[in-house]
């Protein structure tokens, strides 16, 4: 049986993060984004990902914080927003 729920968000990427992956991050501007698992994401030091999502953040928030470690080398999104530094 797969879990569907889990005890914290490191937990829920327990073992699928790697260098290189794709990932695709849901939200609407900035609502609905992932905060959570970006800042795990971040912890984990991945490199290399490709991210997909119809923006990249604001300054401070969202996507923001993975392009700011400079873990994204490709961006896919529709709209860039307030983020300065995308």
């Amino acid at each position: 049986m797969v879990q569907k729920i889990y005890a914290n968000p490191a937990a829920a990427l327990d073992g699928l993060l790697r260098d290189g992956i794709s990932i695709m991050s849901g939200g609407f501007g900035l609502s609905g984004n992932p905060e959570s698992l970006i800042s795990e994401i971040r912890k984990a030091g991945v490199r290399d990902l490709t991210v997909i999502s119809n923006n990249a953040g604001a300054d401070g928030f969202g996507l923001w914080m993975l392009l700011e470690s400079r873990q994204i080398k490709k961006m896919i999104s529709s709209y860039v927003g307030e983020n300065k530094l995308f």
